[in-house]
């Protein structure tokens, strides 16, 4: 449900007098904060960044896994599949040993 929808329930039930003009107030401050709170997808993406500590070549699983909340073995394992799949393991893990900047 958006924000959108949830503010026009909210002024529904003011409306109709369930809630006062100040529990409206109060319901929607929190409603807006807690959508302003939310962190976005660029958000995610600006705060990628290779690890200083744990890594073994670059840095790059290492800042991943803690970007994306797993262990980093597990994103070792799937850039040594990727790299027995037609290599790309290795492309994509130069490209983010590139362009992502380190903590």
């Amino acid at each position: 449900m958006s924000v959108a929808d949830e503010l026009q329930k909210l002024d529904d039930l003011r409306t109709r007098g369930v809630i006062s003009a100040e529990e409206f107030e109060r319901a929607k401050s929190r409603l807006l904060d807690a959508q302003a709170a939310a962190p976005g997808p660029a958000s995610a993406l600006n705060s990628l960044r290779r690890s200083t500590t744990d890594r073994w070549i670059g840095g790059v699983c290492g800042g991943l896994a803690k970007s994306l909340g797993v262990e980093s073995w597990v994103l070792r394992l799937v850039f040594a599949v990727l790299l027995f799949l037609g290599g790309t393991g290795v492309l994509l893990y130069l490209l983010l040993w590139i362009f992502v900047p380190t903590e």
